[in-house]
């Protein structure tokens, strides 16, 4: 199918300080190694959005900035009705650095030291880090795991439910039902919800994201929406990252502690650009990106199936990275990182870094050659 938008051709992103291709030795102790690693895609943004940073650029004042503005907040708004059929409270929207910042601060206002944070496994190392580095104590339940997510949040320090949807590293879309139940259970037993929903846009032909907005409806309780265009559009470098907070009096305290605390009153003005061409004129590009890293998942199924049988891997409902089981072959996870960096030269990452030993994370948002030297790098070490 012809496209106006050409995701083959390799972009260099050497020195440009990026942390997959310029910080790999940082991880895996080695420089040069090609990288199939940390949550960004080697594809420029759409072009709709470099258009919209010239222009801003071209202005040439930078100045403090605001993003509490209608164009800011109507883009957010015209993305969830057109993109998700849900129409959002602007009222509710609130703003932050990053995601990681957001739930760190939402974290500090719901939950004190010693406190339970509920999380699904395989878990992100972000969240991890941000829970732990609190002193908060994560408590894992496996994904799709039900009775162990309602017994986690029935104990009684149980204060937050840390959704990822969907979920990183799986893939996995939470359906309508599964969030329902979600937001029973946490209203039940008094526990808060962030759901993470960066990963929302790249959700694949057949399935459905729904807005955490949608699930909680009006029953209440305390649950905020934590996201970013930056996942989708790959603009995580110009920072910056919203959400929803469902309770005035939460809102209100965050936006404080955002403006006096912690000092950002004053967003990355080319953050909310990005975003605001994203959001009203980027669609089409996405809905490319989209299907061109379908078809790098579509591949790597098709190589593991030829190569590995055993693994019956498939692709996963959301997302460009390859969430992979290696153990049906028997892996040793140590001497396949050893084999990958030393001799293929390649850094994939490994699943222990999600609490899960055995698999591995392969990021296939790039060019289909690098997906190809990826997996065949891979498959030649499993091997």
């Amino acid at each position: 199918m012809a496209t106006l938008y050409d995701f083959d051709t390799a972009v260099d992103r050497r020195g440009t300080w990026c942390v997959q291709w310029d910080g790999v030795a940082d991880r895996f102790g080695v420089d040069g190694l090609l990288p199939f690693t940390i949550s960004d895609m080697d594809f420029a943004t759409a072009p709709e959005v470099l258009a919209a940073l010239r222009a801003r650029l071209e202005h040439g004042v930078f100045g403090y900035t605001t993003w509490q503005h209608d164009d800011f907040r109507s883009a957010i708004a015209h993305w969830y009705a057109s993109r998700y059929g849900t129409e959002i409270d602007t009222g509710q929207l609130v703003y932050g650095p990053s995601v990681l910042n957001q739930l760190s601060q939402l974290l500090r206002m719901w939950t004190g030291e010693g406190d339970g944070v509920v999380v699904h496994t395989p878990t992100y190392d972000g969240f991890r880090k941000a829970i732990t580095g609190l002193g908060r104590e994560l408590r894992g339940v496996p994904v799709g795991d039900e009775e162990a997510l309602e017994r986690e949040l029935s104990r009684a320090d149980a204060k937050v439910l840390v959704l990822c949807s969907p979920h990183n590293p799986t893939g996995r879309v939470w359906t309508g039902a599964e969030l329902t139940r979600m937001a029973e259970l946490s209203e039940r037993y008094g526990v808060a919800v962030v759901s993470d929903e960066i990963h929302a846009d790249f959700v694949h032909e057949g399935y459905v994201h729904v807005p955490w907005t949608r699930a909680a409806g009006d029953g209440g309780g305390r649950w905020a929406v934590i996201t970013s265009g930056s996942k989708a559009f790959n603009f995580p470098a110009l920072t910056g990252s919203y959400g929803l907070i469902g309770d005035p009096a939460d809102r209100a305290e965050y936006l404080r502690r955002m403006e006096t605390a912690e000092g950002l009153a004053s967003p990355a003005v080319l953050s909310l650009t990005a975003h605001i061409a994203a959001y009203r004129e980027g669609g089409p590009w996405l809905d490319a990106v989209r299907a061109y890293v379908a078809g790098n998942l579509a591949y790597v199924a098709e190589r593991l199936s030829a190569a590995l049988p055993e693994l019956g891997w498939g692709p996963p409902q959301a997302g460009y990275l390859a969430w992979i089981d290696l153990r049906p072959a028997g892996v040793d996870d140590a001497e396949l990182q050893r084999v990958l960096v030393e001799r293929e030269r390649v850094a994939i990452m490994g699943g222990a870094v999600y609490g899960a030993p055995g698999f591995v994370r392969l990021n296939v948002g790039c060019p289909r050659a690098k997906v190809v030297r990826g997996v065949e790098a891979l498959i030649r070490a499993v091997r």
